[in-house]
């Protein structure tokens, strides 16, 4: 989150709080970082002054604030303190580190489907804390979602109001960002848990876009969008485009709950992450491999491309190709490979050592290498050698004689 330095017009203390730095403006006043004398950081809104003058304003917003208090959850940031009675009311919410969703879309650009839906499940659980203390959000949308180290948290329950509340502050004006409002919010009906459900699909498409599904324009020309035309999601994922879409229609009993969205939400979220790292390509799976021990690398791919065995446990031979027997590589240690008959094998070790040909072992000695004669054959050659040369002898002793 973005910090300035305080302006000369801002306070340094607010009730028990020292301000350090401004954190935004809105609609509704300046947002602050303070903290207490504890050291514990919070982000404190003081309310605009022509707000403050207005006492409806001041009896609803207490309503709000003392209906914040109920909300436990850990998807939102905690209120830790309030005065409704200062010049300008002010509240204070639990600091959370990090940045917005908006910031972050707007930075780094859309977010995968993986990343959309666990951030969409995990608010669609704070949600359900907020709308069983009994309280409608109103106004969520990207902005008012920070992402913590421990998850995202929702923030900015100024213009939070009980369920079943108008959202009118005057005669034809409604409380809301335009693009994230939901149609009853525009027409002044009475707010509900599926009007969070709303905003919260806009927030999600936004996420997967980096753009509003309802385009982008002046405050009415939003407003009608938002009431009579369709959303445009033909650049969401495959995977989200119909549950968003789902969030996102006109009449409010046709949304899915909070609670169905996060079930939902974490089924795509499980399967995106699995296709994530299944879906790679050939090419990235031998890069991937080739970054590991060498040592560890051959066992897994011969065993991988291993003949099939038979019912009695004996391996079928394999075909046979037109590549040369030298550039075969050697079984896995402990195993064999289909070949001629034992005695044809041995026949071959006693070649003249030509590449690719077989010791007595029946084992390959590698392309291009002579291998040298074995203890046994070496045995064999010297018995030889002494009976020859005896003979040799034995016969030039008698020729002698003679």
């Amino acid at each position: 989150m973005t910090m300035m330095r305080l302006r000369r017009e801002d306070p340094r203390v607010v009730g028990s709080f020292r301000l350090h730095r401004r954190l935004g403006a809105g609609g509704m006043g300046v947002v602050y970082l303070g903290s207490d004398r504890r050291g514990q950081r919070v982000a404190l809104k003081v309310i605009r002054p022509d707000l403050a003058e207005d006492q409806e304003f001041r009896s609803r917003f207490a309503r709000e604030v003392s209906a914040a208090r109920r909300i436990r959850g850990g998807c939102t940031a905690r209120l830790v303190a309030a005065d409704l009675e200062a010049d300008r009311p002010w509240f204070a919410t639990q600091y959370v580190p990090g940045p917005s969703l908006h910031d972050k879309v707007a930075d780094e650009g859309p977010l995968s489907a993986a990343e959309v839906a666990s951030i969409g499940a995990a608010l669609s659980e704070g949600l359900v804390a907020v709308h069983e203390a009994g309280v409608v959000h109103r106004d969520l949308k990207p902005s008012n979602i920070l992402l913590s180290p421990k998850g995202p948290r929702i923030i900015d329950f100024g213009i939070a109001w009980a369920t079943g509340a108008s959202t009118l502050t005057h005669v034809g004006t409604a409380v809301g960002s335009p693009g994230f409002l939901a149609p009853e919010q525009v027409r002044g009906a009475a707010v509900t848990p599926a009007t969070d459900v709303f905003a919260l699909g806009a927030t999600l498409a936004y996420a997967a876009t980096a753009d509003s599904p309802f385009g982008h324009g002046s405050s009415e020309v939003m407003l009608y969008r938002v009431v009579h035309e369709e959303p445009h999601l033909y650049e969401v994922h495959d995977a989200l485009a119909p549950l968003v879409r789902a969030c996102l229609a006109k009449d409010p009993e046709d949304r899915p709950s909070t609670l169905q969205l996060s079930m939902r939400l974490k089924e795509i979220a499980a399967r995106e992450a699995q296709g994530l790292s299944e879906g790679r390509t050939p090419a990235q799976r031998r890069e991937q491999e080739a970054d590991r021990p060498t040592g560890r690398l051959a066992a897994p791919q011969t065993e991988r491309h291993a003949p099939p065995r038979r019912a009695d446990g004996a391996q079928t031979p394999r075909p046979k190709t037109s590549r040369p027997q030298a550039s075969r590589p050697s079984a896995p240690h402990g195993g064999s490979r289909p070949g001629p008959a034992r005695d044809t094998t041995r026949s071959q070790g006693r070649t003249n050592g030509r590449p690719g040909a077989r010791s007595g072992t029946g084992r390959p000695t590698g392309s291009g290498r002579r291998s040298g004669p074995s203890p046994r054959m070496m045995r064999q050659r010297l018995i030889v050698f002494v009976v020859v040369t005896l003979i040799v002898l034995l016969g030039i002793a008698a020729a002698q004689q003679f």
